[in-house]
């Protein structure tokens, strides 16, 4: 039965898609049959006037929105239904599907691991479905089709299912082949911009390299067993040093795909440009699954994780979470700010990913399941806050145009609604306490805490000041989102779309986000239901869990002990509203203190403008000092002088760049060495008959001499 759900949930995906692409060609029929009936005028066609007549009242592609993304709502719901059903009963599910090669079918799985992250994309997935409608009814149906991004929505959707499907090596790949190329079409979509086109192919380009590394992985641990199932692989008999090759292997390629520094150069180029309901998948979801086939990958295929494997996590994430939220300080566009953002997050996951190796292999089982808890629970809270702020962003571009936040301003009068939402958002992924957020990054504290209990000299070192650059970075987080939150929402408006926005009519598309919203709230204030649902998970993987009595409670978190630390989010609640209470109460009761409003201080300059409110540039600044290096700066200003000897500023112009050192550094180098060695090739293409059959008869000798 609970098989019978996933499977469910992976036919209704891929049903969604073949719909729009079905009532698309349906569509063109009916185009044809009007053209019909306007060129042949006298024909007998009273089914023709009413399919012009259909036509013309454009139900039909209203229609037609409705049913794909209805369809793919129940596909989220299967994909819940299957995902809590399985982490409840803790089993583990097998099958066969009579697909793929001859001798090789395709071998299905659904254990506790795929349960959760069905979980993750099943409430993705629903939240989507309610607000996706009125998203796309903005899109020009013949410049930008319905049926392509339904078509491959959909493909995208049921890809990363059958990813987490997968038991063997040649299933997995080609479900995420599936999730990779139809994503692609998706980044593509709006491909009359050059920008769009540079940014897809950068993400198919990435895309393929990592696949090529994720194979190279599964062929070492092939190389040591007989099969390309996962029974057989986790079979292996590895010596150290392959397993560690299969792990550096595994993590480019999930790295890459998961956006990790220096591989995470599509991913700000990828997310902005995709419709915002596809970016919230791909950054909200889509990383999740890349985060899941590592976990699958050392956890249970290699299956004994080394300590120093662990430390490259640590490290790699440490660079990732500090340099992706510095990263993020700077944009100035809402979307790239949020996929910069999503390195952030993916890097705080591979740190405590890292803490949990290290503490396994130095045998502390139990510390290892509170570092893969606290990685899962952050992964978990960043697919809803994530998914929440992008289709905030995107309601915010539906109804302003606007993704430029120095453009922005004073929308919380304009969308209260919205605005409160999209505080939620960012308050959850500031990590303040009663959201969500805050209970998965005090669990990675308390992970990274445990240290006294190891030996090495060289990790009591090392881990403190990963949790000192971890803490940096939470408040680095909180600063760019009361950045973003206050350009946005505060002051005055910047532009005349901003002036004109109103919040949006159709109301899934608030319907959405409420869900997300409501969903960052519950897990944090009752993160214990998560929890128990978690330790499912480190069950299976490592054979232990959190205590009971921490795991359990619904009132407090004690991952360790009660004695060393414990949080309790209903009582935080109950004395922020008992705070809350007195406070209304105290300024009610006595008139002097009664909160007024009167328009702020201009300083005696006749009124404020929208002039003096503070930019992104100007907020940041400080912080663009103080971490000059992380970035590429180029700042100018210019002056216009007038009057007497060019002696009086008329006009003062200030530009700021920032860019990612990962370009001139890394990619630019092998861009160039990539030209040098097609020149250098290309000088083999002579035009000459005989020079061709010449390299022909080499070629034919030195296979001769190879074969024999």
């Amino acid at each position: 039965m609970i098989l019978v759900l996933a499977y469910c949930a992976v036919l209704l995906s891929f049903a969604s898609g073949l719909l729009a692409l079905l009532m698309n060609q349906r569509a063109t029929l009916l185009e044809l049959s009007q053209y019909w009936f306007k060129k042949f005028p006298n024909s007998n066609g009273h089914y023709l006037r009413l399919i012009d007549s259909n036509l013309k009242e454009n139900r039909f592609s209203h229609l037609l929105r409705l049913t794909v993304f209805a369809v793919l709502g129940l596909s989220g719901i299967f994909a819940v239904l299957a995902g809590v059903s399985v982490l409840i009963s803790k089993e583990i599910v097998t099958d066969q599907i009579s697909l793929g090669l001859p001798w090789l079918p395709w071998h299905v799985r659904f254990d506790c691991l795929s349960g959760f992250f069905f979980l993750i994309i099943g409430i993705a997935v629903s939240a989507v479905s309610l607000y996706g409608p009125g998203y796309v009814h903005a899109y020009a149906e013949k410049q930008h089709p319905f049926a392509v991004l339904g078509l491959f929505t959909g493909l995208f959707i049921s890809g990363m299912l059958l990813v987490l499907l997968a038991d063997d090596a040649f299933f997995f790949m080609i479900a995420w082949e599936l999730m990779s190329v139809a994503s692609y079409f998706l980044v593509a979509f709006q491909h009359e911009h050059a920008a769009n086109r540079r940014a897809a192919f950068l993400y198919l380009l990435m895309a393929e390299v990592g696949a090529l590394a994720i194979i190279l992985g599964f062929g070492v641990l092939a190389s040591f067993t007989d099969g390309f199932t996962f029974d057989a692989l986790r079979e292996a008999k590895l010596s150290s040093t392959w397993a560690s090759i299969a792990f550096v292997l595994a993590l480019l390629g999930f790295g890459m795909k998961a956006g990790i520094v220096p591989v995470h150069v599509w991913l700000p180029e990828a997310h902005p440009v995709a419709p915002s309901h596809i970016s919230a998948l791909m950054s909200g979801v889509m990383l999740k699954v890349a985060l899941y086939g590592l976990i699958r990958f050392c956890y249970d295929l290699i299956g004994e994780v080394q300590w120093h494997w662990g430390v490259v996590l640590l490290v790699v994430g440490t660079v990732s979470a500090l340099g992706g939220i510095l990263y993020a300080m700077m944009q100035t566009n809402l979307k790239r700010l949020l996929a910069y953002s999503s390195v952030e997050n993916i890097g705080i996951i591979f740190m405590v990913l890292g803490l949990s190796m290290i503490f396994m292999d130095n045998g502390h089982p139990h510390l290892a399941a509170l570092g893969l808890l606290a990685a899962l629970f952050h992964g978990f809270n960043h697919a809803l806050f994530k998914n929440l702020l992008f289709l905030g962003a995107g309601l915010i571009h539906h109804q302003t145009h606007e993704l430029n936040i120095d453009m922005m301003g004073g929308l919380i009068r304009r969308m209260p609604q919205t605005s409160k939402l999209f505080l939620i958002g960012c308050m959850s992924i500031s990590s303040l306490p009663l959201f969500n957020g805050f209970v998965s990054e005090w669990l990675a504290f308390q992970t990274a805490l445990q240290v006294d209990v190891l030996d090495n000299g060289v990790l009591r070192s090392l881990i403190p000041v990963a949790a000192a650059a971890l803490a940096l970075t939470a408040a680095l987080a909180a600063a760019c989102f009361v950045k973003v939150f206050g350009l946005i929402f505060l002051g005055q408006s910047r532009s005349r779309n901003c002036d004109k926005a109103h919040e949006v009519k159709d109301k899934g598309m608030l319907a959405g986000p409420a869900l997300l919203a409501g969903l960052c709230f519950f897990s944090g204030i009752f993160p214990g239901v998560i929890i128990y649902l978690l330790n499912s998970v480190a069950g299976q993987l490592l054979g232990q869990t959190l205590p009971n009595d921490s795991a359990l409670g619904w009132l407090w978190l004690a991952p360790v002990s009660a004695e060393q630390a414990s949080y309790s989010p209903p009582l935080v609640l109950i004395a922020a509203l008992i705070a809350a209470g007195i406070s209304f109460w105290y300024l009610r009761r006595n008139p002097a203190t009664v909160m007024r409003r009167a328009e702020p201080w201009d300083c005696g300059f006749g009124g404020l403008t929208p002039r003096m409110q503070y930019t992104s540039s100007a907020f940041t600044m400080p912080l663009r000092r103080i971490f000059a290096k992380v970035w590429i700066i180029d700042e100018q200003i210019d002056k216009d002088m007038q009057g007497a000897m060019n002696q009086d500023v008329a006009a003062i112009h200030y530009q700021l760049q920032v860019h990612d050192h990962s370009w001139p550094r890394l990619y630019e180098p092998v861009a160039q060495a990539v030209n040098n060695i097609a020149k250098q090739v290309g000088r083999i293409q002579t035009g000459n008959i005989r020079v061709y059959l010449g390299y022909s008869f080499v070629t034919l000798i030195i296979m001769l001499w190879v074969i024999s």
